[in-house]
């Protein structure tokens, strides 16, 4: 009778265990794979073409309204193109190398990013963060043409598509449909669940592009528009004159990018800090069903996407987000909610990220606040930190944040916003100021030295065992170098092309040099190494940290649970270091597999090593 009464008690904590861990999380709280996730950045034009019927046209890019028209004779780049030499077109429309490039396109699809699925799951990643897919003009995807609807270039049919979104209602959504490039965008979400993994949209919903469906709407109509609320519009035509006086505020005075109308506003309203406010009732309910659309395709959660990434998320006040939260945690309990909070003062204050992940907006925002001193530490800049700085500055952004926020971060360190980390690591420059050569013309463009690809493994090795969740941008673990944007955008270089020489600057004067380009596969297997390191080894995404060492340029500490402890190790000093270890035993060092006994241990400069005690 005992021994039933044992089992049977056994029995009902094996499924009280089991049933917790499927458990929805708590409304305020991160879902639990957030912490456990590898992320990686796809911006889809230039990730991977894989139809090459469905290649950009110009009238697709042309933005009537704007005025803004695809150059005479303008053609598609071939993906193998030297970044930095200008095509005819290009040459032949007077315009600058940053104006012109500004056109480019190299016909990136959801199909390559369907054909390349074995390559990050082969890589190790969990977790896609894929850049603006909706239906726009632009390179980047922030100017919509709509929010519903997957970019039409992206898809196998654009003629098609725009024939379909052209009889719809797009302010009624029993009218949407599914494009052909809707459908293939749910086909990639199904394939990225049956790699095992999740998959979140990025949205911009505090603005849109002129060619946006109600902006078009208010552009012609004028105050007779039902959309005339959407927007800021200062003043409307009068057709009695012939000046058209229509005006409107468009984001951070870009007309281009018209802003959506922010109303309800009980706080001061500046740009890098967090406002009470909420946006237009009616644009905020179409924001609301095109949530719903991605989350859950014809009601089906199984075939929705896993969360969003929310562009300048400051710009738009907290009641709003707080709103939105409820809509997507409503429909996906599992869902994942990160935001773009980025300067206070640009170029030397971060925003405070606390107002936005304090449990009831945001999961977690992109952390660039981390990376920041962790490149002043372990790059080699004008604006060196030593270990103890970097502890200082890590333990403060991390204390101010919600345990299960602060697993969860994203751990940004390049995206397509910033420059790329192998040359941010080969410029001492301060971070992302004059990052590019025509903000500064002494910014090396070229494939960075030996020692700054030691120093980015040193910082790389930090970033798989350190607290949140490593993200990787599109390209990083082939090797690719570039400075700010439109720079840290070329096109990814599969091992399977053959590219041009790139001009190693267009810049400065003299004579012109050249970089071979090519897939580097040490790269790509040091990422692959540590992915796997941090994987096999679920306290480095799920245990504390400690500090053992903050002694100049030498820096250790150590992950560790209850089970579990790993010591890491990193030696930046000119010399050889030797690091006392907490006690004499037989430890393998995952980054080389290697065993060794003892409590001594010592690194070479500008090498790192990831100890683990032997069972």
């Amino acid at each position: 009778m005992y021994k039933r009464l044992i089992l049977c008690l056994a029995l009902a904590c094996m499924i009280q265990h089991a049933t917790s861990q499927n458990e929805p999380p708590k409304f305020n709280e991160p879902p639990a794979w957030a912490k456990t996730a590898i992320w990686y950045q796809i911006f889809v034009e230039r990730f991977n073409n894989g139809d090459k019927s469905n290649d950009p046209k110009p009238e697709n890019m042309d933005v009537p309204f704007m005025k803004i028209k695809t150059p005479a004779g303008w053609s598609l780049t071939p993906w193998t193109h030297d970044w930095y030499s200008q095509e005819d077109w290009a040459v032949k429309s007077g315009k600058s190398f940053n104006d012109a490039v500004q056109y480019r396109r190299y016909g990136g699809d959801l199909q390559g990013v369907l054909d390349k699925l074995d390559y990050l799951k082969d890589l190790g990643v969990t977790a896609l963060f894929m850049n603006p897919l909706n239906d726009a003009p632009s390179l980047h995807k922030y100017d919509a043409r709509n929010y519903h609807h997957i970019d039409v270039n992206f898809g196998p049919d654009p003629v098609g598509d725009n024939i379909l979104i052209a009889a719809e209602k797009s302010e009624d959504p029993s009218t949407w449909k599914w494009t052909s490039a809707d459908k293939l965008f749910l086909k990639l979400v199904g394939e990225a669940h049956k790699h095992g993994m999740k998959i979140i949209m990025d949205y911009s919903w505090n603005h849109t592009g002129t060619s946006f469906w109600a902006f078009e709407d208010l552009a012609k109509k004028q105050e007779k528009s039902v959309f005339k609320d959407w927007y800021n519009v200062t003043s409307f035509d009068d057709p009695a004159t012939d000046k058209n006086e229509y005006e409107y505020k468009g984001w951070l005075g870009n007309l281009y990018l018209p802003e959506i109308k922010k109303v309800d506003i009980t706080t001061e309203r500046r740009i890098g800090h967090a406002y009470e406010g909420n946006i237009n009732e009616g644009a905020k309910q179409h924001i609301f069903s095109v949530t719903r659309r991605w989350l859950a395709p014809d009601g089906d959660v199984t075939k929705g996407i896993d969360g969003f990434r929310l562009d300048v998320a400051d710009h738009i006040g907290l009641g709003f987000w707080r709103e939105f939260r409820k809509v997507v945690r409503s429909v996906q309990p599992e869902a994942y909610l990160i935001g773009e909070i980025w300067w206070e003062q640009w170029p030397d204050k971060l925003m405070d990220p606390v107002p936005f992940t304090s449990g009831d907006v945001f999961d977690a925002v992109m952390f660039y606040q981390a990376y920041r001193p962790a490149r002043y530490f372990f790059a080699k800049t004008n604006f060196e930190i030593n270990a103890r700085q970097l502890k200082d500055s890590l333990e403060f952004q991390w204390n101010r944040l919600l345990p299960a926020n602060r697993y969860a971060m994203m751990n940004v360190s390049s995206t397509h916003d910033s420059p790329r980390l192998l040359s941010d690591f080969y410029n001492p420059g301060k971070y992302k100021y004059q990052a590019s050569q025509n903000d500064n013309k002494k910014y090396k463009t070229g494939k960075p030295g030996t020692e700054s690809y030691k120093r980015l493994r040193l910082y790389l090795v930090h970033l798989f065992t350190s607290i949140g969740a490593p993200q990787i941008w599109n390209g990083e673990e082939m090797g690719m170098w570039g400075g700010d944007d439109p720079n840290c955008r070329k096109p990814l270089m599969w091992k399977e092309f053959t590219f041009d020489p790139e001009t190693r600057t267009n810049i400065q004067p003299g004579p012109k040099s050249f970089d071979k380009v090519e897939f580097n596969q040490s790269q790509f297997d040091f990422y692959k190494k540590l992915i796997t390191i941090r994987k096999n080894n679920s306290v480095l995404s799920n245990g504390d940290i400690k500090f053992m060492v903050t002694k100049g340029k030498k820096l250790a500490y150590k992950r560790f649970d209850q089970q579990d402890e790993i010591i890491v190790l990193f030696n930046l000093e000119s010399g050889e270091q030797t690091f006392t270890l907490p006690e004499k035993a037989t430890y393998t060092d995952l980054l080389t597999d290697k065993k060794f006994t003892g409590n001594k241990f010592t690194l070479k400069t500008l090498t790192a090593a990831v100890l683990k005690k032997c069972k």
